[in-house]
């Protein structure tokens, strides 16, 4: 099988601080991965390492089967880092132009492939304006347009609804879910609940080393149910919980939310035994959801190494 990326006890220090330690780990083409981690986990080391930007201190890379920053990546792998600025002097279209023609396309190309990437970010009407003409957001969907010149295979997101209020945030997971299919997205963001909603596979990074690779999907639906209970007075809730059958543990996430793990095979109606739980203690319940979210996961990840 052949992958994105593959990294194979990879580190990287900057005189005697060790900045990422012995990485190892595969990630398929696909659905956006999410790369999360506090401040200092290393998450900008580790996207300046794929993009060539800096070299390994030990260890091995390999980006779509290259070394990163082979001339085999030309034009194959494209990075938006937050901050990344627009001119105020010059039109959308003239700037995208521009960074066309440095990746060696004509001039002529490059304002067709500037009107094509504008389009997919849903602003070809605005090629003529200005960045000082254009919303925060819609200054977001240049960016990620800009990153789309050239039709890359891997494009890697830092931060990419950063300072963006809800309803622009919404739009900018929207339109990475649908682009989705033009590229394999990397996404370095802070916020576990918009990569939940967006990412198929999530890379944690703490003290530069890979505390957790898993798979969004699977490890949110099977064998967990997440109990809110309504605001009250309630007696032995984890030893109630505990004790129905099929359970294999539960865990308070937060005051009146429960996280139970059971084992599918012997319990595969859990829930509708739960709610026949509830009922017959007389708890009222405010959601029941099957899995665990990504923000639970981590804290249990982490919890178990301190």
């Amino acid at each position: 099988m052949s992958y994105l990326i593959e990294a194979r006890h990879l580190s990287k220090s900057f005189g005697q601080k060790a900045v990422l330690q012995d990485l190892t780990f595969s990630l398929p083409a696909g659905e956006p991965i999410a790369l999360i981690g506090p401040n200092g986990a290393g998450k900008t080391t580790l996207f300046s390492l794929l993009c060539g930007y800096l070299p390994a201190s030990s260890g091995e890379l390999k980006v779509l089967g290259h070394k990163p920053g082979s001339s085999a990546l030309f034009g194959r792998v494209s990075a938006l880092p937050q901050d990344a600025m627009l001119d105020p002097n010059f039109s959308l279209l003239t700037q995208l132009s521009f960074f066309g023609q440095l990746q060696g396309m004509s001039k002529a190309k490059a304002l067709a492939e500037s009107r094509r990437v504008l389009s997919l970010v849903d602003l070809a009407g605005s090629a003529d304006l200005k960045a000082t003409a254009l919303s925060h957001g819609m200054r977001k969907r240049v960016a990620i347009a800009q990153a789309l010149m050239g039709s890359p295979e891997l494009v890697m997101l830092d931060e990419p609804t950063a300072g963006l209020d809800p309803v622009n945030a919404l739009q900018v997971r929207q339109l990475i879910a649908t682009l989705s299919g033009e590229a394999s997205f990397i996404i370095s963001s802070h916020n576990i609940f918009e990569l939940e909603r967006l990412c198929g596979t999530v890379l944690y990074l703490e003290h530069g080393k890979l505390v957790q690779q898993s798979a969004v999907q699977s490890a949110a639906t099977q064998g967990y149910v997440t109990l809110t209970l309504e605001p009250g007075a309630y007696t032995d809730v984890l030893p109630q919980l505990r004790a129905l059958p099929g359970v294999i543990a539960v865990s308070d996430s937060q005051k009146y939310e429960y996280v139970l793990q059971f084992d599918a095979e012997l319990a595969p109606d859990f829930d509708l035994t739960l709610l026949m739980a509830l009922r017959q203690l007389g708890w009222r319940y405010r959601q029941l959801t099957k899995g665990q979210t990504l923000e639970q996961q981590l804290f249990a990840v982490t919890a178990k190494q301190a």
